[in-house]
């Protein structure tokens, strides 16, 4: 994640890094989970937490900063991604780790993560929003982004998911 000083001389976080790290994150869980490598149970609840705070962020903080003409159907299609995600984690949260059901499930949810962060948002949104934003805007909202992300995951963020599961996320309209 890059940082750099803001014009207050305090460094500030990337926003598209930030994200970015993120999306590596939880791939990397999606390969341990996998593959088997350490305490499944440990790894589902680090990837459920991490996938229902990095959502959270995105819904409250990114998408809205970032909402304009250009972005506003890739936003709309990407809470609809978001809440599609969701209720495949909501599932996944009643079920036992060793079910096939859930494997089955993980496998399913991993393909739509991938597709919603690389293929939507790393090559698609995130350009946009690069030639949109000053470096400035992008590390405000980086700031903001990594403080809500750090707090929610002082909690159990993945607790929230099923009352999450009826609709998207709302956006608020292109000014």
């Amino acid at each position: 994640m890059r940082t750099s000083d803001n014009e207050s001389g305090k460094p500030s976080v990337d926003v598209l890094a930030l994200l970015t790290e993120q999306h590596a994150e939880v791939d990397a869980l999606f390969e341990k989970l996998e593959n088997d490598k350490g305490d499944r149970a440990t790894l589902f609840a680090e990837l459920a937490n991490k996938l229902a705070a990095h959502a959270t962020v995105e819904e409250k903080i990114f998408y809205p900063a970032v909402m304009a003409k250009q972005t506003e159907e890739m936003l709309h299609e990407s809470v609809e991604e978001h809440l599609a995600i969701k209720r495949v984690l909501a599932d996944l949260l009643t079920m036992k780790l060793d079910d096939d059901t859930f494997k089955a499930k993980l496998s399913v949810m991993k393909e739509s993560v991938s597709h919603h962060a690389h293929e939507e948002e790393e090559e698609k949104l995130f350009p946009i929003v690069r030639k949109q934003m000053s470096a400035d805007e992008i590390g405000a909202l980086g700031n903001d982004v990594l403080a809500m992300f750090e707090q929610l995951m002082q909690g159990s963020p993945a607790k929230s998911v099923p009352a999450e599961t009826k609709e998207a996320a709302p956006l608020p309209q292109v000014a």
